[in-house]
């Protein structure tokens, strides 16, 4: 157990997940997952998000065993990439270019734009275009493909998710809010500039470096390997 902990602290801080924000930018409430200062730098104690990510991983793990649906969203520049290419090997929905308003708190009328996506995406596979003239089919191909963006990650969604995972809970502000609003558990990756009581299942650690939110992603989506 004792060489398990200290294997995962090493992981976490090889790839960055450390390093928190300058002094100046501190939540007061992340002062508690905060092991030092180092050249105005916070550092993340690494035994907290040990301990944390565990507590996070339970979860999921009885998520997954009640075959309930967890959504992964994180739509900032480094994590979009990450998020949308881990959740497509592992078939988890995700959000990974801008949440959709109304994605909890009015599931209803997104899933109409996700049946939408469904029907153009199958009329187009059977060749049912065809029959428009290119400007047409040009038109339809414009309207697959902003639907695409914006519900892709959620095709397989068939009603509101039962938790949410969220990457930075400042940039996804909205996201936050709308689970908030409609008591869904969130698990998310918070860094020193942020009040982690906000979440259910805060995960410390770093949520700008690329390296640092891959490590905790696959962390977290490794409990859907088959």
């Amino acid at each position: 157990m004792i060489n398990n902990i200290k294997n995962q602290i090493e992981k976490f801080f090889e790839t960055g997940v450390h390093l928190g924000h300058k002094k100046n930018k501190i939540h007061p409430k992340a002062k508690k997952y905060i092991y030092t200062i180092n050249q105005g730098t916070s550092i993340i104690n690494l035994e907290k998000t040990v301990e944390l990510i565990e507590k996070a991983k339970n979860f999921v793990k009885k998520l997954k065993q009640e075959e309930k649906t967890i959504l992964f969203i994180g739509t900032k520049k480094t994590a979009s990439s990450i998020i949308s290419k881990i959740c497509q090997e592992k078939n988890i929905p995700y959000i990974s270019f801008k949440w959709p308003a109304g994605l909890i708190t009015n599931f209803e009328t997104i899933n109409n734009n996700i049946k939408k996506l469904k029907t153009l995406k199958k009329e187009k596979e059977e060749g049912l275009w065809k029959k428009f003239v290119k400007h047409e089919q040009l038109k339809l191909e414009k309207k697959l493909k902003k639907l695409e963006k914006l519900y892709g990650g959620i095709i397989s969604l068939e009603k509101k998710p039962d938790a949410i995972f969220i990457v930075d809970i400042k940039k996804e502000k909205n996201a936050l809010k709308e689970a908030k609003e409609r008591n869904i558990p969130i698990i998310a990756i918070v860094d020193t500039n942020v009040n982690p009581d906000l979440v259910d299942f805060p995960i410390p650690g770093n949520d700008d470096s690329i390296s640092s939110i891959n490590c905790l992603v696959e962390e977290i989506t490794e409990l859907y390997e088959k």
